[in-house]
């Protein structure tokens, strides 16, 4: 924090000592009276007043100096707050004593509730963790029965039973995203690769739904981890099939930037005014109040996974046209936390 101005500090300081001074103005005057009463000689009056006055200025002078270092102190721990109270400066003043055990006492109080609260996140979080892993072995087991039944309906079913899939992936990643950084693999990967498996997961989908894929080979590498990059490759893909009923998803390489991989879609599009706010989480914009299952969660979870690998999203739409998502994969400020 800035340190004040020496102007502000002098203010302040008369303001919080304006009653000595004031107490020091009136004796002055009721010596002055009582000397003038006496019929005191103005000369013994007059140099007594300046002693006293230069006695009071000096005094005040080095009170002042101490106070604005005293403010200096505060200023500089304000700009680095200590994780210890015990960096406060000494006192001898009781008031002042006073005021610092108010705040170590809030201060212990403020680490008993972090630390509840800590452990509580921590509980929960390992709740959902063991939740979301031990779901997914009836989806397996359902999955392979209607995999192995020729009825009419199974493939209805496998549609959704693959949404729940999606939603517990969703969820898992989600609950590891506070520790992603201790997670990250980075190496160097085929980018191709990396597309073709988001691609073959959805192709269920693609089938279903009779969506054409025009697919590039894309004859790149990135720097990244595989694992976080293609869940996010994914959401988009997911995001893509689920609002274009008709057409067409392009999948390519930006010829005029490097490293810019590029997912199109001829779906309904996103409204102009709801773009600026796609990667907020919990926003759903025009097209999930539409559909009442959008979470809102799912490009926020992207561009949260997309910073800590250094790369950049951007998104641009138009209304009944299509959606073209732009990854950024180049990894110049890419930071091993």
């Amino acid at each position: 924090m800035k340190i004040s101005s020496i102007g502000y500090v002098i203010i302040a300081y008369l303001k919080n000592h304006y009653k000595i001074l004031l107490f020091y103005c009136v004796w002055s005057m009721i010596f002055v009276i009582v000397f003038f009463l006496y019929n005191v000689p103005l000369e013994s009056v007059s140099y007594a007043m300046l002693l006293s006055t230069i006695g009071a200025i000096v005094y005040l002078g080095f009170d002042f100096v101490a106070f604005y270092k005293r403010h200096k102190e505060l200023m500089k721990l304000m700009d680095s707050i200590p994780i210890h109270l015990e960096s406060l400066p000494e006192t001898n003043a009781l008031i002042e004593k006073d005021y610092q055990n108010l705040l170590m006492g809030l201060y212990q109080d403020k680490i008993k509730h972090i630390s509840q609260w800590s452990i509580s996140m921590t509980d929960m979080m390992n709740y959902y963790t063991l939740w979301t892993h031990q779901i997914k072995t009836p989806i397996a087991a359902i999955k392979l029965l209607l995999q192995e039944s020729d009825h009419v309906q199974n493939a209805e079913a496998l549609q959704e039973l693959f949404k729940i899939e999606r939603y517990v992936e969703l969820a898992i990643q989600y609950a590891r995203l506070e520790s992603i950084s201790s997670d990250l693999m980075l190496e160097t990967y085929s980018l191709n690769q990396i597309v073709k498996q988001a691609i073959k997961k959805y192709s269920i989908i693609f089938i279903h739904k009779k969506i054409k894929l025009e697919f590039e080979e894309l004859n790149d590498t990135v720097l990244t981890d595989e694992k976080w990059l293609i869940f996010v490759i994914e959401q988009i893909l997911s995001n893509a099939l689920k609002y274009t009923a008709t057409g067409t998803i392009s999948i390519y390489m930006d010829p005029n930037t490097e490293k810019t991989l590029i997912i199109e879609d001829t779906g309904i599009g996103i409204q102009a005014e709801d773009l600026p706010r796609v990667f907020e989480k919990g926003f759903t914009g025009y097209n999930g109040r539409m559909d009442k299952k959008s979470t809102g969660i799912g490009l926020n979870l992207c561009k949260q996974i997309l910073d800590k690998l250094s790369h950049k999203i951007s998104i641009t739409s138009q209304v009944e046209v299509g959606t073209q998502v732009r990854l950024d994969l180049s990894t110049a400020k890419t930071f091993i936390e």
